[in-house]
């Protein structure tokens, strides 16, 4: 029996050079702490959804794999209101217009009326969606798996309009949630494609390309855009997979730099950098001017991080054995590291103002503060004007 155990070691498919990279201890230099912790539903059994939290001022939203959506208090994690709905959810919750939409495996749209947690209506739009619902205005933007992107009428959810692109041979899991900027809804393709549109109308104000497909099979030809959009002021931001990290003008399309980068996960910004994670797990920061890259991490490779985001002078990921992993935004040297359990964490932590808001696979949502050690000053920051 042992050498049977051994001979199918020696032949086993499972490559150490493929497993994810081993931490290494690090000086923690910023504190972050926990503020409160809760269990708002079940597993997701590692389909890869795109349940994220999301706040509207005064209340933070957020539904689990399955079925449950919640309001809570998002300084306390008081619990305002919990509807059980009868269906596995796969993206969402979007907050808007004082209502709650959340999206379902079947292809159902869920709106509930945000105040309560009660049912408005549900609507079939025929496609699995793994982008969060959009409320602005009259209407509730869904993109959905297939390539599908389609506005619904916020009362009743009947259908506005519908734009439909080309769907690859190949493509992977997963949608580009859609940015809005004033009366304009920007979304991302399969097929690499970037499509803006009239919220009201449908009409397609522009047409864009970021990552043409390249090469002779169908896995080289992946330029998937499935990560998030970064919107800042007029400039839109994208990264597709085996592809390009761009900047574009939101009126018009235009390219305004490009540069050749590949990453499943998206982009994120604050008002001087781009943060992303590239597809072989090194984390890196670029400047909006140009696209300059200023700093790469490559330290938690195969780690499969989320999308970094900015929270205070750090930018946070979470990778896929529970571990938040916080750089600083000027060098990208590591400040800090926590776990928030042993499940991955998949969807992008979320920052409101002084707060950080993280939801893992195990349906556990968290709030975490950068605490603030410094000793306080005993004397005057200026002299008064007798001394």
């Amino acid at each position: 029996m042992s050498a049977l155990v051994a001979g199918c070691s020696v032949f086993s498919d499972k490559d150490p050079a493929l497993d994810p990279m081993e931490l290494f201890d690090i000086e923690t230099s910023v504190k972050v702490k926990r503020v409160w912790s809760k269990k708002i539903g079940g597993e997701a059994d590692f389909l890869r959804v795109a349940l994220r939290p999301i706040g509207d001022g005064n209340r933070l939203y957020a539904a689990s794999r399955d079925g449950n959506v919640t309001a809570l208090n998002p300084e306390t994690g008081k619990q305002i209101w919990r509807t059980k709905l009868d269906i596995g959810l796969t993206a969402g919750p979007g907050t808007g217009e004082g209502l709650v939409a959340v999206a379902s495996e079947d292809g159902f749209v869920i709106v509930l009326d945000a105040a309560n947690g009660n049912e408005v209506w549900r609507v079939n739009v025929e496609g699995e969606a793994l982008a969060t619902p959009l409320i602005k205005g009259e209407s509730i933007i869904v993109q959905t798996i297939d390539n599908n992107l389609k506005a619904l009428s916020l009362f009743d959810g009947g259908l506005r309009w519908s734009i439909q692109q080309t769907t690859p041979v190949l493509t992977m899991r997963g949608s580009a949630t859609p940015v809005i900027a004033g009366s304009t809804v920007i979304a991302g393709f399969d097929s690499g494609r970037l499509v803006a549109a009239d919220i009201d109308s449908g009409t397609i104000v522009w047409e864009g390309l970021l990552s043409p497909p390249q090469g002779r099979s169908d896995l080289d030809r992946l330029a998937d855009i499935d990560g998030s959009l970064a919107l800042v002021g007029q400039d839109v931001y994208a990264a597709g997979y085996q592809g390009r990290i761009a900047s574009m003008a939101v009126e018009s399309g235009q390219v305004l730099w490009s540069r050749e980068f590949s990453s499943a996960v998206g982009v994120s910004a604050d008002w001087n950098s781009l943060y992303s994670t590239r597809a072989d797990g090194a984390v890196v920061a670029l400047t909006r001017r140009n696209g300059t890259e200023t700093w790469r991490y490559e330290f938690l490779l195969r780690r499969e991080l989320t999308l970094p985001v900015p929270f205070g002078t750090t930018v946070v990921v979470g990778d896929l054995e529970g571990y938040l992993h916080f750089f600083s935004t000027i060098d990208g040297t590591p400040v800090a590291r926590l776990r928030f359990g042993k499940e991955a964490i998949t969807s992008a932590p979320l920052v409101i103002a002084n707060r950080l808001y993280v939801q893992s696979d195990s349906g556990h949502i968290a709030a975490y503060v950068i605490v603030d050690d410094r000793p306080k000053r005993t004397q005057p920051d200026v002299a008064d004007d007798e001394s």
